[in-house]
């Protein structure tokens, strides 16, 4: 009988420039998202107001990204035997819900505002669209300069990615507004910042919701997984296999091995580490590995709790 454990970790970014990029977008946003704010309630418009609301849950995203990138440096101690990885995990689910809950207030806002449009001022709306525009792409340039394997990182990245997009929309009713005096196109930019806001808001909680729920990564097949390590020589059966996130970007596995009476259990072992290590990143491996019984050749665990996976027959 033996088990083995095999993990590796660390990003390409270093950390330190990590919070220098973030830190300098997070500046950049807040500047701006107060002076929009101030812009958006002169002008009348609920789009700059919205891309406002947008904004601060971008900056809400890096403030949280800048906490667990120090949180989740620490080593593991106490009863937090993997460290305090997952807090980027709980920003990132805290900041979906927001952008979910703010979106459906801009949504009925929106649609409030197009049966009784206000007055908007065209050309307070169409500047600060095309300045938001700017403040955006050298955002979007800093953040995309930082380790965006991180959920935190990626998820402030679309935001911000997403606001360009609002922003356009914003300038172009601004535009409108300005020479055709049609207000409702105000309404209608903050229908769609609205829904760009839902669209990152379900993303965001689908995906720190798979990491909560302990599902495969979105890009493993477990059941394929399972039959390509049956493949190796002298596996018998393989059951509880297990594939995870620790945290984003840090996949892991476990799973119990049966092999061949006889065989040198450890070197199989070693070859299925190194082929999760080579074929699928999965540096962060622990496997039990025991020896069939000769009169069926399988033993299985008292309480399995996982699907089981045998050679197919040849």
């Amino acid at each position: 009988m033996g088990a083995g454990h095999g993990h590796g970790h660390g990003h390409g970014v270093d950390a330190a420039a990590d919070r220098r990029l973030l830190s300098g977008a997070l500046a950049l946003i807040l500047a701006f998202m107060a002076a929009e704010v101030i812009v958006g309630f002169a002008a009348g418009s609920l789009a700059l107001i919205t891309d406002a609301a947008h904004m601060l849950t971008d900056a809400a995203a890096i403030a949280l990204a800048l906490v667990a990138i120090r949180l989740s440096a620490r080593p593991p101690a106490g009863g937090f035997t993997y460290g305090l990885k997952r807090v980027e995990i709980l920003s990132a689910q805290a900041n979906g819900i927001t952008l979910l809950l703010l979106a459906a207030f801009f949504l009925y806002e929106s649609v409030a505002r197009m049966i009784h449009p206000p007055e908007v001022e065209g050309a307070l709306v169409l500047i600060t669209g095309v300045v938001g525009i700017a403040v955006n792409l050298v955002a979007t340039w800093l953040i995309s300069k930082a380790n965006r394997t991180s959920l935190n990182v990626e998820g402030a990245f679309q935001h911000i990615l997403n606001d360009l997009f609002a922003f356009v929309a914003t300038a172009v009713a601004g535009l409108v507004v300005l020479l055709t005096g049609f207000t409702r196109a105000d309404s209608i930019a903050a229908l769609v910042v609205a829904v760009l806001m839902l669209k990152a808001g379900v993303g965001l909680v689908r995906d720190s919701g798979r990491i909560f729920l302990e599902a495969a990564p979105a890009s493993f097949d477990p059941q394929a997984l399972g039959a390509e390590l049956c493949a190796v020589p002298g596996v018998v059966e393989i059951h509880d296999l297990h594939v995870w996130e620790i945290t984003s970007g840090e996949p892991a596995a476990s799973a119990h091995i049966m092999v061949q009476e006889g065989l040198d259990c450890h070197q199989i072992r070693s070859e299925i580490e190194a082929l999760l290590a080579e074929r699928h990143h999965l540096t962060h491996s622990t496997l039990q590995v025991d020896h069939a019984s000769a009169d069926d050749q399988t033993v299985h665990c008292s309480d399995a709790h996982g699907t089981s996976h045998r050679p197919i027959p040849t």
